[in-house]
């Protein structure tokens, strides 16, 4: 009797893309079938202790584009991607008996909620089921940092020239095959709607600066027009503490954020712009750039909850306040500070902000209203598009004092507006009454 073929299954959470992407191409090279997963978890859209829903509609309706595109880079190599709106502990168990799976190849993820998911579907998986776990979201490898996580040094700065000096940036992993599965394999899933995730359709704002859509297919492209189409890498510099439009800076965040994009094509797409063209400050900022975003993500794995707490990663003590009104007047762009204000209303209408932008409403939060930075924090993970957990809560650390700022600095509003928007064309854009 002929033996059945062995199945290995990848999980995706947030490595949404084919271009180097380990535990897809580990899967690959198993030899077995290849089916792949992905689930829309419900605790995603619950709200949260602060009574913001965690993923509200501008990232839920991104998420659903970039999961539409894996599905059909996917279906090229003739791998399925199965989709669920249950959480995966209630459909990975059953899913692995059905499709007779032996192996699941995932990426590692280390914050808590992932971790609690990841427990919890662990517990109702047969004991031969193999699982293979790869850090694939990382410039640096943490294998290749100079030093150990506990030694993480305390500022950004002693870690990047470390590791600039020190270690070597990987290799993109590459896919060298056309089809994987001979079958194709029925697939009765399919992708959910806004309303099935609990929202309306809504118009995108006319004055987003982040007019793209969510997926692989739409980063890469952006990637190409913004480094080789019109070189903007090259006054990147320059311009990215703009405020107004889609070119002032790189906007790779949101698919930098759930994956559909790597920090290491990046890294060698800069790389090959410097070789063809020219290299610069502003060529190697963006690389600055993406060794900060490391760096936040090294202080996650050395502190684990404790980015998640009041007195952060300093365990400092301040007086915080829950003033509701302060919050609301906050939220709603209600402040005495008008730049405050307009940074505030375009992330409740668009669901993106300036770099420039979230240091100020966070510093504003945190160091001159006294609020709770944790509120700021959860609200932030709900509206923004590029929410990255290290990142976010790496950020707000830093801006209210009890995070990896040496100088616990406070931002002057008043002088940031005249130096970033000396003109106040931002300000008019976003605190004028519009037709719209």
């Amino acid at each position: 009797m002929q033996k059945e073929q062995d199945t290995s299954l990848v999980w995706f959470r947030n490595d949404l893309r084919i271009h180097d992407n380990l535990s897809l191409a580990n899967a690959i090279n198993s030899n077995n079938r290849v089916i792949a997963l992905y689930c829309f978890d419900p605790r995603l859209f619950e709200v949260d202790q602060f009574g913001f829903k965690k993923t509200e509609k501008y990232r839920a309706k991104f998420l659903i584009e970039t999961v539409t595109d894996l599905k059909n880079n996917l279906s090229q190599l003739n791998i399925p991607l199965f989709i669920y709106t249950i959480k995966p502990e209630n459909c990975i168990p059953d899913f692995v008996e059905n499709y007779q799976i032996n192996h699941i190849f995932l990426q590692e993820e280390w914050t808590q909620e992932e971790v609690n998911v990841f427990s919890k579907v662990k517990e109702k998986l047969p004991e031969y089921i193999q699982i293979s776990t790869s850090y694939n979201q990382f410039l640096y490898h943490p294998e290749d940092i100079p030093f150990n996580i506990e030694q993480l040094p305390k500022v950004f700065t002693e870690f990047r020239k470390a590791c600039e000096k020190q270690s070597a940036i990987r290799p993109e992993t590459s896919l060298a095959i056309e089809k994987v599965n001979e079958d194709t394999l029925e697939n009765p899933t399919s992708i959910p709607s806004l309303s099935d995730l609990g929202f309306e359709d809504f118009e995108v704002h006319p004055n987003l600066a982040f007019p793209f859509k969510g997926g692989e297919t739409e980063a890469l492209k952006r990637l190409e027009d913004y480094f080789f189409n019109t070189k903007k890498l090259g006054v990147y510099k320059k311009t990215r503490n703009g405020l107004v439009g889609k070119d002032f800076s790189s906007k790779f965040s949101p698919w930098l954020a759930n994956g559909s994009l790597s920090a290491k094509h990046i890294y060698y797409q800069v790389k090959r712009f410097e070789k063809a063209y020219f290299k610069n400050d502003s060529t190697y900022w963006l690389i600055f750039e993406l060794i900060w975003r490391d760096y936040f993500k090294y202080v996650s794995l050395k502190f684990g909850n404790q980015i998640f707490k009041i007195g952060g990663i300093l365990n400092k003590d301040y007086d915080w306040s829950k003033n509701q009104q302060k919050i609301n007047d906050w939220i709603n762009g209600k402040t005495s500070e008008p730049f405050v204000n307009a940074n505030m209303i375009e992330l409740k209408k668009t669901g993106w902000m300036s770099n420039r932008g979230r240091q100020n409403v966070a510093s504003y939060f945190a160091k001159s209203l006294e609020l709770d930075w944790r509120i700021g924090a959860a609200y932030f993970e709900s509206l923004l598009l590029d929410y990255d957990v290290h990142s976010n809560y790496g950020n707000w650390m830093y801006v209210a004092g009890v995070g990896n700022d040496p100088r616990d600095r406070k931002f002057n509003v008043k002088l940031q507006a005249d130096r970033y928007d000396s003109n106040g064309k931002y300000q008019r854009l976003w605190l004028q009454d519009t037709l719209f």
